[in-house]
């Protein structure tokens, strides 16, 4: 096999290589705490820095190429990226949002990063970045002036989606 088809026949590979250093910061952090959490995550791995730069780059092959985010559903298109045992514990899923998408329940809390696709989006009031749900928080997800892609990290995989 060549670097090049391993390459497109992984590339989900490239997106936990590149969330391997937030994977690893998540152990330490409480999710209970969000806001903290959500500060630390701001200021290690800032918006403008690397790490958003490459989930950008990733985000944007990937739509391109159809391997991220190729399932649709109302004002969302999403994937899964990753299983809990093949990212440190952690589900990677990723989501192009541009309305409402489904109620769910964070039975062990959420970790987002934001990447601002079109227009000036803010997710659930968040800006490009990161927005950190508690372990028990639920809400209806949220994208409102723009696109959004993001990548959402929940412990174990664990989520509810089903109505309250």
């Amino acid at each position: 096999m060549t670097i090049a088809e391993d390459t497109w026949a992984m590339p989900e590979q490239d997106v936990i290589a590149a969330l391997q250093p937030v994977l690893a910061r998540l152990k330490t952090l409480d999710l209970a705490n969000p806001a903290a959490a959500r500060d630390t995550l701001q200021r290690e791995f800032p918006p403008d820095g690397p790490l958003f730069a490459a989930l950008r780059e990733l985000g944007q092959a990937g739509l391109t190429q159809g391997w991220l985010c190729g399932r649709e559903a109302g004002p969302s298109r999403f994937s899964r990226v990753a299983k809990p045992e093949a990212a440190n514990g952690y589900s990677i899923d990723a989501v192009l949002l541009w309305g409402d998408g489904p109620w769910h329940k964070h039975t062990r809390g959420e970790v987002n990063a934001l990447i601002a696709v079109e227009g000036q989006p803010r997710f659930c009031g968040f800006e490009p970045g990161w927005a950190v749900f508690a372990p028990g928080s639920q809400h209806v997800p949220s994208v409102s002036g723009g696109r959004m892609l993001i990548f959402y990290m929940l412990p174990d995989g664990a989520v509810e989606w089903k109505k309250p």
